[in-house]
């Protein structure tokens, strides 16, 4: 047969190709395999994407790789993963209950920074021990040591909020004390680590703009919210998105992140501005049709340069300092506090949860060069094996201690 006469696969067709593995990959994996107890969903979409990277399948099947990820493919699911990502990072701000958190000032800030600072101080430690193995890989071309530092350091200080709400939905104690005990003690740490993360990201050659916008945003932030208020909820719904992007794209220009941006444009909203189930339904939706892309384009960053072994021990040392360093800091806190028995355990389990944000946050060090795609597998590994750990570890615990459930504080 002519091999003219046989069509080329267009990019369009490859995209979709693309897509089909995406979405229905991960959901056979977690339905045939019943995964739900130890690996949610998420898991498994986060897992996928790091098997359908250059590391493995790259390795094991080039030629499928390469087919199948050409770079104008690669190119548009990048686009969607943005989108989606700013889209779920906006909505971790918006769900930030500063509120609640000033109601309980005391009690949250101790919990949160003990829970904050305890695994920075440990993933600090360990992000020296890095700097001083032999040879290079680690480190980015562009980071001062103590950018590396920091950032690991806060890397393992991490907590997940938006999935820590799926996971608290799942073991049925979100909308309970304790789950709204927890969210508390998670919003005080995500302010702290995007502002950690803004001053790793200052740029002294764009100091003036960065300047600039944090300036125009504190006034446009205000006029928004004062427009806001006076509108009806289903207004709001529609001018959110062009703010998300606006608020962006000024973050990325002025050289922090566009995902910088997002968080900070869904952090100025009130979250009770939202009907509570809409909001939900709309961080399930982002899960559902939009992130599984952003999953596969962070798979497509991993890389294995210096060898599986030297990835994964580092990926091991960065799960013990980030696991016990928030075990440790939430005991300090139970014990300052005078909790009963146990419920630090509790506490500090759900809280070493780092899944998305831990990615989202490995993603933009990668991006500014202050890692190396080594640390961000290692980083990306890490993030899977503690969310994995949760419910497993979690839910034997709160059988035990019904009465905390209903403890507020």
């Amino acid at each position: 047969m002519n091999s003219n006469l046989v069509p080329a696969i267009t990019t369009t067709e490859w995209f979709l190709v693309a897509m089909v593995i995406i979405f229905l990959v991960p959901y056979l994996v977690w339905r045939v395999f019943r995964t739900d107890y130890w690996a949610p969903l998420v898991v498994v979409q986060i897992v996928t994407g790091i098997v359908l990277g250059p590391g493995l399948l790259g390795e094991a099947f080039p030629d499928v790789y390469q087919a199948i990820f050409k770079p104008a493919v690669v190119q548009s699911l990048n686009g969607v993963a943005w989108w989606a990502v700013s889209l779920f990072v906006f909505i971790a701000g918006i769900e930030l209950d500063l509120k609640s958190a000033w109601k309980h000032r005391t009690e949250s800030a101790i919990t949160a920074g003990c829970a904050l600072f305890v695994p920075l101080l440990f993933g600090s430690v360990l992000a020296m021990s890095i700097l001083a193995l032999p040879g290079e890989g680690w480190m980015g071309a562009r980071a001062e040591p103590w950018q590396f530092v920091a950032g690991i350091g806060m890397a393992c200080a991490v907590t997940a909020l938006p999935i820590l709400i799926l996971l608290m939905e799942k073991l049925d104690i979100l909308r309970r004390p304790l789950g709204q005990r927890i969210l508390r003690y998670a919003s005080l740490d995500d302010i702290l680590i995007w502002a950690v993360l803004a001053v790793i990201l200052l740029d002294w050659a764009r100091i003036g703009r960065q300047a600039v916008f944090v300036v125009v945003f504190a006034l446009a932030a205000w006029q928004f919210r004062r427009l806001l208020v006076r509108l009806p909820e289903r207004d709001r719904w529609f001018l959110m998105l062009p703010w998300l992007a606006l608020v962006a794209l000024g973050a990325d220009w002025c050289g922090l992140h566009y995902m910088v941006g997002a968080f900070l444009a869904g952090a100025v909203l009130d979250r009770d501005w939202f009907t509570l189930p809409e909001l939900d339904a709309l961080r399930a939706n982002v899960l559902l049709v939009l992130m599984p892309v952003f999953f596969l384009s962070t798979g497509l960053r991993t890389e294995w340069g210096l060898g599986g072994v030297a990835v994964l021990a580092v990926a091991a040392g960065l799960l013990l300092a980030s696991v016990s360093g928030k075990l440790i800091g939430v005991h300090i806190a139970g014990r300052l506090q005078g909790w009963a028995p146990g419920e630090a355990s509790a506490i500090g389990w759900l809280l070493q949860t780092k899944a998305l944000i831990e990615i989202i946050f490995a993603n933009i060090l990668l991006d500014k060069q202050i890692i190396t795609a080594n640390t961000f597998t290692a980083l990306l590994l890490m993030a899977v094996a503690s969310t994995m750990l949760t419910v497993p570890v979690v839910t034997p615990k709160l059988k035990r201690l019904q009465a905390l459930l209903n403890k507020d504080g």
